[in-house]
């Protein structure tokens, strides 16, 4: 990314909240930015950067906004012979940043969690269409219609948020954050394990949102949570691209600088603030990310986080993930048992996750026939190309060694 394109996605926020704060009307708000931004990225590498770029930006969205005020109004006054006052000229940049009432407004409760997350790296991520169909792999003209369709069901929407609704709407974006570095973590499908475009992008808003609410425990958790969990990324892959489990990474690949602000934001966050599930799965990757080795992992810290985690927030992947935690601490053969209560969770009984847990543990306890099979049936359901490599290597590796 170059210099002019990282400035114009950290403006894109700030831009379009102050176009919407003063005009109203998203979707016609956002058009304008999206055209101010577009003639930026022309000018300005051959002119050189404005000596107050964001207030270009304003100006210049400013215009389009009103060039389409002007020709909805020419074309209401054809229609209807209805005359209009035109809008004042643009006013003197406010110094306000509203980042965090645009990101509460895409993730406006009528929106579908697709919407949301396309309307948030549109709207506030400063992400085109097209960038944000690669990452998803989805055609363009699909994310078009999703951005699209958000803005629609936006109209009218008023841009400040009453208090009341303010907790809840916080845990949507909090969600569509998480959503969209999770993504970039562990893609659903195709050929790369990583897109480290969405997790950048994600880390980078999260430090928007902590920017404006620093106290708030669960947006520091869900900070450090990511920055622990990305530091892990350099690790993930060998050179020929194959991915590379926990427990066999090289850990001095790590990132030392996102685990050392990470640990600090969550040991911080966990002494100040109400406990909340982003800070627990972050003391989770704490533990991890602090252990020299795979050996020294503090299993029995780690299965008593997820007990915690179950109470908080308990869900079907807090499930698998602590029968992996309590097979260390028990041994597979219990931790087999756990497996089959919970993959009876419909949310789980079909998912390869289930199936890749079964056959680590039946590995572990010996049977090689049964790790076998169970590798290839998870195989045979996840659509990431990667983890499909990985655990039918796991299934030839058995078969060989027969």
């Amino acid at each position: 990314m170059t210099e002019v394109e990282g400035l114009l996605r950290e403006l894109a926020p700030q831009v379009l909240a102050a176009l919407v704060r003063r005009y109203g009307g998203f979707d016609t708000c956002e058009d304008a930015v999206q055209e101010a931004l577009l003639a930026a990225s022309r000018q300005w590498p051959a002119d050189g950067v404005p000596d107050h770029p964001k207030g270009w930006l304003i100006t210049t969205a400013s215009r389009r906004r009103i060039e389409q005020w002007r020709g909805e109004t020419a074309r209401r006054r054809r229609e209807e012979a209805a005359a209009l006052a035109e809008p004042p000229d643009p006013e003197p940049v406010a110094g306000v940043d509203d980042t965090l009432t645009l990101l509460l407004l895409c993730c406006h409760p009528s929106l579908t969690r697709p919407s949301q997350v396309a309307l948030t790296l549109r709207a506030v991520g400063g992400l085109t269409t097209a960038e944000i169909a690669r990452a998803f792999l989805v055609p363009e003209a699909t994310i078009g219609q999703r951005i699209s369709r958000a803005k629609q069901k936006l109209r009218g929407t008023r841009f400040s948020l009453p208090e009341a609704e303010r907790p809840e709407r916080l845990a949507a974006v909090l969600q569509v954050l998480y959503l969209i570095f999770t993504e970039g973590h562990t893609a659903s499908s195709g050929g790369a394990l990583n897109r480290v475009e969405l997790t950048t992008e994600a880390i980078r808003l999260v430090r928007l949102l902590r920017a404006e609410l620093p106290d708030d425990g669960e947006v520091t958790g869900l900070l450090a949570l990511m920055l622990l969990t990305e530091a892990r990324r350099p690790a993930r892959v060998d050179a020929s691209g194959a991915l590379v489990p926990l427990a066999s990474q090289d850990r001095s690949l790590w990132n030392a600088s996102f685990i050392a602000e990470g640990v600090s934001l969550i040991t911080g966050a966990l002494a100040t603030a109400p406990v909340g599930p982003y800070q627990l799965q972050a003391a989770i990757a704490a533990v991890h990310d602090e252990a020299a080795t795979a050996g020294d992992t503090d299993w029995a810290e780690i299965l008593t986080l997820y007990d915690l985690l179950r109470v908080v927030a308990p869900g079907p992947m807090v499930t698998l993930n602590r029968v992996v935690a309590f097979a260390q601490v028990h041994g597979p053969s219990a931790g087999l048992a756990e497996l089959a209560g919970a993959a009876s969770d419909p949310a789980l009984a079909a998912h390869h996750r289930v199936d890749a847990v079964r056959a680590h543990l039946l590995e572990l306890s010996g049977d090689a026939a049964g790790a076998r099979e169970a590798y290839l049936a998870a195989a045979r359901r996840t659509l990431s190309l990667p983890e499909q490599a990985y655990l039918q290597s796991r299934a030839a590796r058995l078969t060989s060694s027969r």
